[in-house]
């Protein structure tokens, strides 16, 4: 690793980006190292406080259902994404397609549950791990080693919007159905692109095709802990839904 990319390693040397512009630069300049620290990008993300001026042009919200809103693709590296949760909204139970994704709250409140990959060949309920609140201004983590989620705005009152980093980017996950754990495919669409409205006709396509140009860069995520075994579920429960269309 050369001098530069220590430089983005360091998770303790983080400096406070300014705005969500100063944010996505930043991530720009750490996807374009070959080696990317999940701790160095939760903590540029955690520094970065919420500010309706910054990311308003990009909350779109459907009266029916939760809305995928893409800021920036990451030059293929990443999508940097606003998830607009109207009152009551929520996710599926879904997987992350061995993408890392996180999770910071913009607005409102989040209610995240988590659950155990259902055993193949077996139809039953699925088993909760756990069930975690974020409030403004928090970031969580998680991929597919870690477990499946669901995402919800739990207030009857208050829309919540959140930012989610996918890396790298996917048009595919898998949902799950809690009560028999059975397995279906879904293809993840936006609902605007750089604060432009997608029409309704040429959501799957518009996806497709941006996906397609991108590129799996040549670098590789790593944490503190590679495993992300139990050090990391702790770090889950004391501090990220994709979340499909």
């Amino acid at each position: 690793m050369s001098e530069n990319s220590e430089e983005y390693s360091n998770y303790k040397n983080v400096k406070p980006p300014q705005d969500l512009e100063d944010l996505i630069k930043e991530l720009h300049k750490v996807f374009s190292k070959p080696d990317v620290n999940v701790e160095y990008v939760r903590t540029l993300m955690s520094l970065y406080k919420a500010n309706p001026r910054d990311w308003r042009k990009y909350a779109k919200f459907d009266p029916h259902r939760y809305t995928r809103n893409l800021i920036d693709n990451g030059n293929g590296s990443f999508n940097l994404i606003a998830l607009c949760w109207g009152e009551g909204h929520g996710s599926s139970i879904h997987s992350h397609s061995d993408s890392h994704c996180f999770m910071k709250v913009l607005q409102g409140n989040i209610k995240e549950a988590l659950f155990e990959w259902p055993t193949d060949g077996t139809e039953s309920e699925m088993k909760k791990k756990g069930d975690y609140q974020w409030k403004e201004n928090e970031v969580t983590y998680i991929n597919d080693s870690m477990g499946l989620h669901r995402v919800e705005n739990p207030s009857t009152s208050e829309r919540a919007v959140t930012l989610h980093l996918y890396s790298p980017p996917f048009d595919l996950c898998s949902c799950f159905d809690q009560r028999t754990s059975r397995k279906t495919s879904s293809r993840v669409t936006f609902w605007s692109i750089y604060g432009d409205r997608t029409p309704y006709s040429k959501w799957c396509d518009t996806t497709h095709n941006l996906m397609n140009k991108q590129v799996s860069g040549t670098y590789s995520l790593t944490s503190i802990d590679e495993t992300q075994s139990e050090e990391e579920s702790s770090k889950h429960e004391a501090v990220q839904v994709s979340d499909t269309q």
